[in-house]
């Protein structure tokens, strides 16, 4: 074969490969960019510069490894404890028939939370598809943690997600939940992904930082900073990420989304009081990534300056997405959490959590996992 006619199949080849990228990227799951009047409003946030959005402070994704060397790292790492060796116990409540005048939460593994206060059904980031992303080699699900379905789930008056990164926003999911769901709450710029999935412009409440959503007389939502980043594809900040307290007369609850330690949970404390229960972002961390996912001891840090009654991990029990034992972040809060101002509380999947306990016994259940 001539150097010409190999040259022309060699190019030939590279424009099929990026085609097929192109075409691929452009599939609904990926999301939508926000533009027009979406746009426009988020180019007037005050963090909003050079076309993303920006943490309150200086936040590398990556720290001292290059991104090639995490991939690398992370395909080949040691495979040694990073999945529990059998099942992970659940408990399957009737999420249908609860009774509408308790105040429950259940946890369904990593971030995603079902609540029930002031009469109020609300989710929180579900994932329940077994895989966390369409990119080859994704991390799948642990045995036992796919125990619940959207099929188990009735009609939902509010959906929150914290920001539009796969395992937070799931589009698997979200199809299933949409003929569900009432209202949908989350930050600036992600309802354009929602519209795309065929969500009603109607039914999404896009919120910035400080906003707060009135959901009736006696509960509210606050839209809170978080340290973290957002995008589904090559490009990032173009939607906002967030934190969300919920508050009614009796109780705070403040689920963290996914963050880095910073002074914004001392900041939430000075200005909404102690919490209740916070779900902090626990797992799947790393010194290299540190800034955007709380390494144990930051997770105690944060608990304490928001002054909580009640800490709870989260972003663990699901998937591997780090190089550390799958129980590590456990067995480090139990040993640093002693004596400090909090109770440590770890519910197993699906356990039924009643929001007004008086006490809040520590079971270590994932020690039986052997």
């Amino acid at each position: 074969m001539l150097l010409k006619e190999k040259l022309v199949m060699i190019i030939g080849i590279v424009f099929a490969v990026l085609g097929a990228v192109y075409l691929y990227m452009h599939l609904p799951m990926f999301g939508r960019l926000p533009q027009g009047e979406r746009l426009a409003r988020i180019q007037k946030m005050p963090n909003y510069k050079d076309g993303e959005f920006h943490n309150f402070r200086s936040t590398p994704v990556l720290v001292k490894k290059g991104l090639i060397s995490i991939w690398f790292n992370f395909l080949f790492r040691n495979q040694k404890n990073l999945k529990p060796p059998k099942a992970l116990p659940s408990i399957k409540t009737d999420l249908k028939n609860l009774d509408p005048k308790e105040d429950v939460m259940v946890w369904f593994g990593h971030s995603s939370y079902f609540l029930q206060v002031n009469r109020k059904r609300i989710l929180i980031d579900p994932l329940f598809s077994e895989v966390s992303s369409p990119i080859l080699f994704s991390p799948k699900a642990f045995d036992g943690t796919c125990t619940y379905q959207a099929k188990d789930i009735s009609e939902l008056d509010y959906l929150i997600i914290t920001h539009d990164h796969w395992d937070h926003l799931d589009y698997p999911t979200m199809k299933k939940l949409r003929s569900k769901v009432k209202r949908v709450m989350c930050p600036l710029g992600v309802g354009e992904t929602l519209e795309h999935w065929e969500f009603d412009k109607n039914q999404i409440i896009e919120m910035y930082w400080g906003d707060s959503q009135k959901l009736d007389d006696e509960l509210i939502v606050h839209c809170l900073p978080s340290r973290h980043f957002s995008g589904r594809g090559f490009q990032r900040n173009k939607t906002l990420w967030a934190s969300f307290l919920i508050e009614s007369k009796e109780l705070k609850l403040y689920f963290g989304g996914d963050s880095g330690y910073d002074d914004h949970f001392k900041e939430i404390q000075e200005k909404f009081g102690a919490v209740d229960f916070a779900m902090l972002d626990s797992g799947q961390h790393n010194e290299s990534w540190k800034y955007i996912h709380m390494l144990t001891p930051d997770v105690v840090h944060a608990a304490q300056d928001l002054k909580t009654k009640i800490l709870i991990p989260a972003h663990i029990c699901k998937l591997s997405l780090a190089y550390h034992p799958w129980d590590e972040p456990m067995e480090e809060l139990v040993e640093l959490s002693k004596d400090k101002d909090f109770k440590l509380f770890m519910p197993m999947i699906g356990e039924k959590i009643n929001l007004h306990a008086k006490e809040w016994p520590l079971k270590t259940w994932w020690r039986d996992v052997k």
